[in-house]
C-alpha cells in the first residue's frame, strides 16, 4: 500500500529536494506540492495523506496556523530554516523537525522515525498541547472558518472571548467569529499581559476594561469601553486584581 505524501513549502527548491530524497522509498507517494498554507489545506483535504512535509513560515498562513484548520491532521515532519519552533513541534509530537539545510542521511532518520509510528499517525491533537515557550510564541492572528471561507483575526484587535459548549466565541471589532477551540487553549497562546481570564466563560483584553462594579451579594461585573458588561468570578477576581495591581 503506497503512502500518500504532500509536500508544502514556500521554497520550490526545497520541495523538489524532498520529493529527490523521497525517491530511495518507493512506497511513498508524493500527491501534491504545495507552496502556501491555503493551497497546503486544500490539497490534504482532497487527498487525505498519509504524511505532510510542512514549512512553517509560509506566506498568507504559517504551517501552525493551516494545521489549525484540519479535524485530523496527518503525521508531520516539519521542514523549516528556523529552529526556535523545534520546541514546539516536538512538544506537539510532530514525527520529526528537520532543519534546512538537511542531508539525505539525516532525512532518512525521519522517514524511519516515521514507519515506526503507529499508521504515522502522531499528530492528532498537534496543537492542542501547544506549549507557549516566550513573548515571541505567544498567538498574534487567529485563523479560522467562517462559511467556507478562511478568516484571520489579529489578536490585536480582539475584544473579549466568550465559551460557547466546545467552541469560543471571539468578539473583535464589532464582529463575532467561532473557533472550535477552548478557552483553556486560548488562555495559554495570548500573553497574559494583555489578557486575563476573568470567569470560566470570558478572557477580557485589559485594555477594554473600564470599571469593575458590584453586582448582586458579592458578585462583579466589568464594564467595557465598547459597551457590555461581563460576570467576574471570585478566582478571577484575584487574577484581575493583580494585573490592575490593586
Amino acid at each position: 500500500m503506497m503512502i500518500k505524501t504532500i509536500i508544502i513549502d514556500d521554497e520550490p527548491l526545497a520541495g523538489q529536494l524532498v520529493e529527490e530524497y523521497l525517491e530511495v522509498f518507493p512506497d511513498f507517494e508524493v500527491v501534491a506540492v504545495c507552496h502556501d498554507g491555503f493551497d497546503g489545506l486544500k490539497a490534504i483535504q482532497q487527498h487525505e495523506p498519509d504524511l505532510i512535509f510542512l514549512d512553517v513560515q509560509m506566506p498568507r498562513i504559517n504551517g501552525f496556523e493551516m494545521l489549525e484548520l484540519i479535524e485530523c491532521p496527518p503525521a508531520v515532519i516539519f521542514t523549516t530554516a528556523f529552529d526556535e519552533y523545534a520546541v514546539k513541534a516536538f512538544d506537539s509530537h510532530a514525527v520529526d523537525y528537520l532543519l534546512k539545510p538537511f542531508s539525505q542521511s539525516r532525512f532518512d532518520e525521519a522517514i524511519r522515525k516515521f514507519s515506526l509510528t503507529e499508521n504515522g499517525d502522531m499528530v492528532q491533537k498537534l496543537l492542542a498541547s501547544r506549549d507557549v515557550v516566550g513573548k515571541e510564541d505567544y498567538a498574534s492572528r487567529i485563523v479560522l472558518k467562517e462559511k467556507g471561507e478562511i478568516k484571520v483575526v489579529q489578536v490585536k484587535d480582539v475584544e473579549y472571548l466568550e465559551a460557547n459548549d466546545d467552541f469560543v466565541n471571539i468578539h473583535s471589532k464589532g464582529s463575532k467569529y467561532i473557533k472550535n477551540r477552548t478557552l483553556k487553549f486560548f488562555e495559554s497562546v495570548l500573553d497574559p499581559r494583555d489578557f486575563v481570564r476573568v470567569h470560566r466563560s470570558y478572557i477580557v483584553r485589559i485594555s477594554e476594561i473600564t470599571s469593575v462594579e458590584p453586582y448582586e451579594k458579592e458578585g462583579n461585573v466589568l464594564r467595557l469601553r465598547k459597551g457590555g458588561a461581563i460576570p467576574v468570578s471570585r478566582s478571577g477576581m484575584t487574577k484581575l486584581k493583580g494585573v490592575l495591581g490593586v
